[in-house]
C-alpha cells in the first residue's frame, strides 16, 4: 500500500444497541421490515450537529456504498435551501463521489465514479488523491472497510435509544476487531455521545487477576 497522504473517515449514527439503519427518515431504508426509520430526528443534538458540519466542511470526496449512493443521488441534487442543510447539499454536490458497486451501473449524480474492484488499491489511491474522504452511512460497505482495516477514523455518534432490531456495523456473526480511541468522548445536551476511533490491535484475552 502506498504512503497515506490523506485519510478515510467513516461517519455513522448508532443506537445504544448498535442499530445504524435508516436514521434519517422513514423511507431511507425499510429493508427487513425496519419500522423505525428516522429515529435520529427526535434526538437532535447540538454537539452532533456541530461535529457533523465541521467534518463535511473539511471533506474533499465522498465514498459510498451503492444503496446510500442511490438515496443521496435522489435527494441532494434537488435540494436547494439556505442554512446548514443547504451547505451540506452544496458540498455533497460539488465533491467527487466514489461508489462501491458491482458491474457498470448508471451513476447519474454529477462527478460520480465507480470504485475499482481491488479495494485496498483503490483506498490507497483515494488517500493519494484526496486529503479527507468521508464514508457516510453505507453500513455494509463500512463493515468491510473496518474488517480489513481500510479506514483511518471511525466517527461514531451514539444515541440514548434502543431499537432491538436493524442493521449493525458489528453484527453477531461478525469477526473480532480491536479499535483505538483517538480522543476523549464528547457528550451533547440531548444525550448523544461522539466517539472517534482508529484501527486497533487484534483482540486479546486475559484474566483480571
Amino acid at each position: 500500500m502506498t504512503d497515506r497522504t490523506g485519510r478515510v473517515q467513516i461517519d455513522l449514527f448508532s443506537t445504544l444497541d448498535g442499530v445504524m439503519q435508516a436514521p434519517g427518515g422513514p423511507d431511507e431504508d425499510p429493508s427487513g421490515g425496519f419500522a423505525y426509520g428516522g429515529w435520529q430526528a427526535p434526538l437532535e443534538d447540538d454537539v452532533v450537529g456541530e461535529r457533523v458540519i465541521a467534518g463535511i466542511r473539511g471533506m474533499d470526496a465522498l465514498l459510498l456504498g451503492r444503496r446510500t449512493y442511490d438515496i443521496f443521488a435522489a435527494y441532494w441534487p434537488r435540494f436547494d435551501a439556505d442554512g446548514p442543510v443547504g451547505e451540506i447539499a452544496r458540498i455533497f454536490n460539488a465533491v467527487p463521489k466514489y461508489v462501491a458497486t458491482r458491474g457498470a451501473p448508471d451513476l447519474p449524480w454529477e462527478n460520480s465514479h465507480r470504485l475499482g474492484d481491488d479495494l485496498p488499491a483503490e483506498i490507497a489511491r483515494l488517500r493519494t488523491d484526496h486529503a479527507d474522504v468521508h464514508v457516510v452511512g453505507s453500513i455494509d460497505f463500512a463493515r468491510t472497510l473496518v474488517a480489513e482495516g481500510l479506514f483511518d477514523v471511525l466517527n461514531l455518534w451514539m444515541y440514548p435509544i434502543v431499537l432491538g432490531a436493524g442493521k449493525r456495523l458489528f453484527p453477531a456473526e461478525g469477526g473480532a476487531h480491536g479499535l483505538t480511541l483517538l480522543e476523549p468522548p464528547v457528550a451533547g445536551s440531548a444525550g448523544a455521545i461522539a466517539l472517534r476511533y482508529g484501527p486497533g490491535e487484534p483482540v486479546r484475552t486475559g484474566g483480571m487477576t
